[in-house]
């Protein structure tokens, strides 16, 4: 993107903030409640064959198992909406060129399919991790100023696209947890990549609510490093994510660092079980780092294994870890006279088994957890969205369409 369009965006926003958003302004009331994210993937193509319709198509992937009787089913169970994440990096590769308009309307038609079952919708552009399958990724467009100025003008067309849409039933996140060191010049130079994002969708689409994340991988801390009053826009959800204690939610998870894979067989709350049982259970992690982690990497594990555990061992302070995501948003919400229905907790959740992993986390810890979690969310008055209708952390399926226990879903049903 040339100098001259940037400087026309940048104008843009100014326009809008002097202007006092008088297109927002216009704009029905997006307002959420209650929500679970669908799957983004399960067969995970490798890009060689992104120009093959029958390999990328129907788009996004979650519509070849779920259609309108499965959605109508997350009405039922209590859901109101549904976060819909879609892979920007098709858009983004030449492959699949050939089909980029092609999922332009399939992102709308599975838009329209979620609304027919009587569900609203935020569009989640979802950015991965690039690997041995696919050459773009969340670094690719973070690190590529180029490929950045490509992802720009892509959310300005989803926004187009999806602009004739009621938009008191239809919203768009413009990144999904950014991924950005959490303080200093990085952060503002996020804002400054936000506000680009948020004038290019908001030119897209004038009526459209946008869900807007700080970097920090979407966190808390990220949210707090943004001023609202830099968009200049009333019709935004401000959304983070939690995932608190990790230590407890992502037992097993392989990919998500060389740490937490030893880790099973914590409950939750840890204090569920008699001391002695979680002391047991410490123990085998212990040994399990012992035995086959790298030699080099033992220590420190071993180390911040027990620093993890020192922050959930009681009661009080399993709820201080919890709630610390929250106090920190709500009094940034305060300062920036942000109404909690403003605020979007867009995932949170525990795993249930790891792809290719024999633990599985027990049903009634999943469903304390979900509960816990959604009970903190309703008192700060946010919405929020589970993560995720299936797989790892599957709340409704496990995989291959098997279905999950149903104990976090009993817990949804169970809301008044």
């Amino acid at each position: 993107m040339g100098a001259a369009i940037k400087n026309w965006l940048s104008g843009l926003a100014a326009l809008f903030l002097l202007a006092g958003g008088d297109v927002i302004a216009q704009a029905a009331e997006f307002s959420v409640n209650r929500g679970i994210n669908l799957d983004q993937w399960t067969t995970w193509p490798d890009e060689s064959r992104w120009d093959d319709a029958r390999v990328l198509l129907p788009f996004p992937e979650w519509r070849r198992t779920i259609r309108q009787p499965e959605l109508e089913g997350l009405r039922a169970a209590g859901f109101d909406f549904v976060r819909m994440p879609v892979d920007p990096s098709p858009f983004l590769s030449a492959r699949a060129g050939p089909l980029r308009d092609r999922l332009f309307h399939e992102v709308l038609e599975s838009a329209r399919l979620i609304q027919r079952a009587g569900l609203k919708v935020v569009v989640d552009l979802h950015l991965i991790p690039a690997g041995g399958n696919r050459s773009i990724g969340m670094s690719q467009v973070m690190d590529d100023p180029d490929l950045f100025d490509r992802y720009v003008d892509l959310a300005a067309r989803m926004a187009r696209t999806l602009s004739g849409e009621d938009p008191s039933r239809l919203a768009l996140e413009l990144m999904n947890e950014p991924v950005t060191e959490c303080e200093g010049a990085a952060a503002e130079r996020w804002t400054e990549r936000l506000k680009r994002l948020h004038a290019a969708a908001r030119e897209g689409g004038p009526k459209l609510t946008l869900v807007l994340a700080g970097g920090c991988w979407g966190s808390a801390e990220g949210l707090v490093a943004l001023d609202p009053a830099e968009f200049g826009d009333a019709d935004v959800l401000w959304t983070f994510h939690s995932y608190a204690p990790f230590l407890v939610t992502h037992q097993g998870a392989t990919w998500a660092g060389d740490f937490i894979r030893y880790v099973t067989g914590i409950p939750y709350p840890p204090n569920a079980v008699p001391a002695p049982e979680m002391a047991e259970a410490v123990e085998r992690i212990r040994r399990r780092i012992r035995d086959e982690a790298p030699w080099s990497r033992r220590s420190g594990m071993l180390a911040y294994l027990d620093e993890e555990v020192a922050k959930i061992d009681t009661a009080e302070k399993l709820r201080a870890a919890l709630d610390e995501p929250f106090a920190l948003v709500s009094a940034w919400a305060e300062r920036h006279g942000i109404a909690p229905g403003k605020i979007l907790l867009g995932e949170f959740g525990i795993i249930r088994q790891e792809y290719g992993g024999d633990f599985v986390m027990p049903a009634a810890s999943r469903a304390a957890y979900v509960r816990d979690m959604i009970g903190l969310a309703e008192r700060h008055g946010y919405a929020w969205s589970v993560w995720s209708y299936g797989g790892a952390f599957g709340v409704v399926e496990e995989f291959e369409g098997r279905k999950a226990e149903p104990d976090v879903l009993e817990v949804v049903r169970g809301l008044r």
